[in-house]
């Protein structure tokens, strides 16, 4: 596998530090609000990475923190009347939530910040007897980033660049304007742990450091987050770990692009924010990550109603190719034919690009046009009457089905029983467009019945009230089936 470090600012060739252990460290939520697709999307990235690794045989030590102590969690606990703690339980619970509406996978640990408030302490004293921090008489204790000499190494960012921007704010008491906060002292009424400099709180980015030294070897293998944490946050992971151990903080790091809404940043103030509930009132979980994997990881993703609904022709295309090459298997009579060496040689070749667009630095977009060829080409087979009905045809839809299988463990889509999942699509469908299932079904029904009566004239006419519902009938032999146009 290659992989874009953005360490070095290319792809390289992935080599874990320990033969197959693999340890990943991805920051995740500060757990204050319900996540947006921003989340949805990074949390879909390295789901896919996981799984990816986990596929190639390596064994994957993934973690995944939560900040469950931060100013945001704070001012939301302050703004409801509620203590800090109760804010972050219940924004986990509800990230937990949607996260399994998306299919992530539970990495193998993930530890919350409040739980790891010894090593955060241990680690700051570290970087105070190495002579990287100090602590100030109000309590606070802030990394001095002059004596790291890489700092922005990872971020590509100028010392002297960032110095021409940088103020020390009222009341603060850093030397430097470009030192950060290790440990912060305790405000009135804030949540507080005893310290060495007094009662106080982490830094968040002392948390991310500290909590990876606990659960990996450093360095890490993969240390990984959206692309809006290059800088600082990091940034300042890399100068703590590094000028507290020695050794490097992670060997590739690897960052998302954003999610834009109409070519435009995702934000509140410009009323285009959208949570992941938002999107699932409408569209399935399945195609909002269909839709998020649909873009190379690093690219900006532009996000979109039409966009989505586009991603869930994609889908439904999916699923009905797989749809019928299950009717096909349904079968049990088989003629002994000859079968083209062609199609297994096309088939083979699919399979092949398929692995090579993943290795390819998580390249899903192109490994999606693969699964889309396989399905294309049972389509062919289906089309063929002497193919479908060969004992070489079920061989060739087997083999299929079982390629897909396998693809969707490391996409996590693509995984549903094909008949149960378009139901459930098409009814998503006439949610959306204001058609009532249950009064489509009454109308076949009364269809039904007038074809049975051989009132040719009423059926006409419920098929063109359907159809002026926006309801596509097909009449087949287990019956009519429908359809949102």
């Amino acid at each position: 596998m290659r992989i874009y470090n953005t360490l070095k600012r290319q792809k390289e060739e992935f080599v874990p530090a320990n033969n197959n252990d693999v340890n990943m460290y991805v920051c995740g939520i500060t757990a204050y609000d319900l996540c947006h697709i921003g989340h949805a999307r990074s949390s879909v990235v390295f789901d896919v990475l996981y799984r990816y690794l986990k596929s190639v045989g390596y064994n994957v030590n993934f973690i995944r923190n939560f900040t469950d102590i931060d100013d945001k969690i704070i001012k939301r606990a302050g703004e409801v009347g509620k203590e800090a703690s109760e804010i972050a339980e219940k924004f986990i619970g509800e990230f937990y939530v949607d996260m399994d509406k998306l299919n992530i996978q539970r990495p193998t640990v993930e530890p919350k910040c409040t739980e790891h408030i010894p090593e955060m302490i241990e680690l700051t004293q570290r970087l105070i007897d190495k002579g990287h921090a100090y602590p100030t008489p109000d309590g606070d204790v802030y990394f001095k980033v002059r004596s790291f000499e890489g700092y922005g190494k990872l971020s590509g960012r100028n010392i002297d660049e960032l110095e021409s921007g940088a103020r020390i704010a009222p009341g603060e008491q850093k030397q430097d304007p470009l030192d950060f906060a290790l440990w912060k002292g305790a405000k009135p009424g804030e949540p507080f742990w005893e310290s060495p400099w007094g009662k106080g709180r982490p830094g968040w980015h002392l948390e991310c450091s500290a909590m990876s030294e606990k659960y990996s070897p450093l360095p890490l293998d993969i240390h990984g987050g959206g692309q809006d944490l290059s800088f600082p946050h990091h940034e300042n992971e890399v100068a703590q770990s590094e000028a507290a151990t020695g050794k490097p903080f992670a060997n590739y790091w690897v960052h998302n692009g954003f999610v834009q809404i109409n070519s435009e940043k995702m934000s509140k103030s410009l009323g285009n924010f959208f949570t992941i509930r938002d999107i699932l009132d409408k569209f399935l979980a399945e195609t909002l990550r269909y839709f998020l994997l649909t873009m190379h990881y690093r690219s900006p993703l532009d996000f979109s109603f039409e966009a989505l609904e586009e991603a869930e022709k994609g889908v439904k295309r999916i699923y009905s190719a797989l749809n019928q090459v299950n009717a096909e298997l349904a079968k049990t009579a088989w003629k002994k034919s000859p079968f083209p060496e062609e199609l297994t040689a096309e088939l083979e070749a699919i399979e092949k690009h398929f692995d090579e667009a993943m290795a390819d630095d998580l390249n899903t977009a192109g490994a999606l046009g693969h699964v889309f060829s396989a399905v294309r080409l049972a389509g062919r087979v289906c089309e063929d009457k002497n193919l479908r009905k060969s004992e070489g045809g079920r061989d060739f839809f087997e083999r299929i089905k079982a390629d897909v299988a396998k693809w969707a463990g490391v996409l996590g889509i693509f995984e549903r029983d094909p008949a149960e999942f378009l139901t459930e699509l098409r009814d998503n469908r006439a949610a959306r467009a204001g058609i009532d299932p249950a009064k489509v079904q009454e109308l076949l029904d009364a269809r039904k019945q007038a074809r049975a009566d051989k009132d040719f004239a009423k059926s006409d006419a419920i098929r063109d009230e359907l159809a002026a519902m926006q309801v596509e009938v097909k009449d087949t032999p287990q019956g009519a089936t429908w359809d949102v146009l």
